[in-house]
């Protein structure tokens, strides 16, 4: 096996708040002057580089900055068409319900199988090239048995995080019979997607005709962990609603959104810090002119919290997690230290993952270099595509 060591790392965030020798002031564990070596895709040591072992290879990455690669834990990849006009219509104040999702599934129903994949592995290859080394992805715009369970096929290619969303919206073959729809998501169609996916998502959105109530959305989830998935919710993204609450009860690794919280709902998410995150998606915000999540009283109330893209046609077709990472510190009060913490170890957590979003022996190697000394240039130099993944193998969930 041969191993590799990076040297040349002026600035190294581990994320590891174990690490000896590391600048813990902002809980990222910062080196200075570091080395890192990589041995058969996994990190096989961390620390100053005048105390680094020898390798066999050397890749001097030139005084650069080294952080984890970003965790992307939340987006929709499997998709055709084009909702621009959406966005255009949104900028002069039209509101987003979801309705424009059907949209979407028509393209993708007509999508071959090999149109699909050529679309996905591009916005994978996007992510990559932009620091994001581990993406879920979701299904979603397929909302029938065949076009679910296709959707994730093609996205287990790129990912071993996976999620089945058949109930993403109510396709508008079933606006008559909800029900009928109900019973299918969670016969048929799970069947059909279970051996594609780890996950299982649900729009839980009173405020939206076309989502899920907190009783549907409790059963397709309920159905959901009885065939062994894992449980995550879309919740309280466009007002006040149970999204909060059922994820709790249900301990889901994660409730995405939470644009609208009582205080009930932050103090259950506090409660329920160990189990359940609060993945806040700020991009959705940019881009349909809603109020930003208020991430300060979130983890100000102990609750934890994970930024991730929400990637997709309708209301955030950006795959950006410096952009994110950018809205955050501007629009929700954020550290720069609090925000890359969310987009590493907190999305890494919300997968139930500890071999990803922080460097340290026995990690898988996902390394992120960004072409500036230090990690706070992600926000100094907001926009400008400064962080790149450090390896060339493609985005994965592994």
């Amino acid at each position: 096996m041969t191993s590799t060591i990076f040297t040349g790392i002026a600035e190294l965030v581990t994320g590891d708040a174990l690490l000896d020798g590391a600048d813990h002031s902002e809980h990222l564990g910062r080196l200075s002057d570091a080395a890192v070596v990589v041995q058969n895709g996994l990190i096989a040591w961390v620390g100053p580089a005048s105390q680094a072992p020898v390798a066999d290879q050397c890749r001097d990455v030139g005084g650069r900055a080294v952080i984890p690669g970003f965790v992307d834990s939340h987006s929709h990849l499997v998709f055709a068409g084009d909702r621009s006009q959406e966005f255009v219509a949104r900028m002069t104040g039209a509101r987003y319900d979801g309705g424009g999702i059907a949209t979407s599934v028509n393209a993708t129903r007509a999508a071959s199988d090999d149109e699909l994949r050529a679309l996905v592995a591009r916005r994978v290859a996007e992510m990559r090239a932009q620091g994001t080394t581990t993406v879920e992805i979701k299904s979603g715009y397929g909302l029938s048995v065949h076009d679910e369970a296709r959707s994730l096929r093609i996205a287990a290619e790129f990912s071993s995080e996976t999620t089945f969303l058949g109930a993403h919206v109510v396709p508008l073959e079933f606006a008559d019979s909800r029900s009928e729809y109900v019973d299918l998501i969670t016969g048929e169609m799970l069947s059909a997607c279970v051996p594609h996916a780890r996950w299982i998502d649900v729009f839980c959105e009173p405020h939206s005709s076309h989502a899920f109530t907190e009783d549907e959305a409790r059963v397709v989830l309920s159905a959901g962990r009885n065939a062994g998935l894992g449980l995550r919710v879309h919740g309280n993204q466009l007002g006040h609603g149970p999204g909060v609450r059922l994820a709790v009860e249900l301990g889901a690794a994660s409730v995405d959104h939470c644009t609208f919280l009582s205080a009930e709902d932050v103090e259950q998410l506090a409660a329920a810090s160990e189990t359940t995150v609060a993945t806040l998606l700020p991009g959705v915000e940019f881009s349909t002119r809603s109020p930003y999540p208020n991430a300060r009283r979130l983890l100000d109330a102990g609750v934890s919290i994970a930024l991730a893209s929400d990637c997709n046609p309708g209301t955030c077709y950006s795959s950006s997690i410096p952009f994110v990472l950018a809205l955050a510190v501007r629009e929700m009060s954020l550290t720069p230290a609090e925000a890359l913490l969310a987009a590493t170890y907190g999305s890494a957590k919300s997968l139930r993952r500890n071999d990803i979003g922080v460097i340290r022996a026995g990690n898988r190697a996902d390394l992120t270099v960004l072409d500036a000394p230090s990690y706070l240039h992600l926000f100094y130099r907001a926009g400008v595509p400064i962080a790149r993944a450090l390896d060339p193998v493609g985005c994965h969930g592994h």
